[in-house]
């Protein structure tokens, strides 16, 4: 291992980020991602209820609302293992990237959820505007979220160094 590489292994602050080989922001991701493919669900759903879809459209909504609120706090932690990585490197590059199309899926559906609180007509399925920017915001997702396995799996950022991970297959 490069002395490059090792301050991308090691957190900035162990409280706030996680401690070695186990980071935060992994876990934390799963709130966003999860809130915000199950609100693209319920805006398809939404469409096949019939009369019934206010109740679908009204759970999307805040759907898009707790993937927005977990989002900030991914991002912060995330931020905090973005310090880690050395400025100038294609991981540090890769990891800008990741953090940019990141706060724009979390700006696009902050914007969503605006666009679906101001809107008026409630009692039916969600429009076909808040739907296709859901969809293009949760498409953009799986790009950052390539990106972000990239990071891990690739260039190793906050995963522990071969050596601390060969004593799990010690005998």
């Amino acid at each position: 291992m490069t002395d490059a590489m090792r301050p991308a292994k090691h957190p900035v602050s162990a409280a706030l980020a996680g401690p070695y080989g186990h980071p935060f922001h992994p876990i934390l991701v799963t709130v966003p991602i999860g809130a915000w493919v199950a609100s693209v669900v319920f805006d398809l759903a939404s469409h096949v209820a019939g009369d019934d879809a206010a109740y679908l459209a009204h759970g999307a909504q805040w759907l898009i609302a707790i993937g927005v609120l977990g989002a900030l706090a991914a991002a912060t932690v995330g931020f905090l293992d973005l310090f880690t990585i050395p400025a100038g490197t294609p991981a540090f590059r890769t990891g800008l990237v990741h953090m940019t199309l990141n706060l724009a899926v979390t700006v696009a559906f902050a914007l969503d959820f605006w666009w679906r609180a101001a809107g008026t007509d409630t009692g039916r399925a969600v429009p076909a505007g808040p739907l296709v920017l859901s969809i293009v915001a949760l498409a953009v997702l799986g790009v950052s979220g390539y990106l972000g396995g990239k990071l891990a799996y690739r260039y190793g950022v906050r995963v522990a160094d071969e050596t601390t991970q060969a004593t799990g297959f010690r005998r």
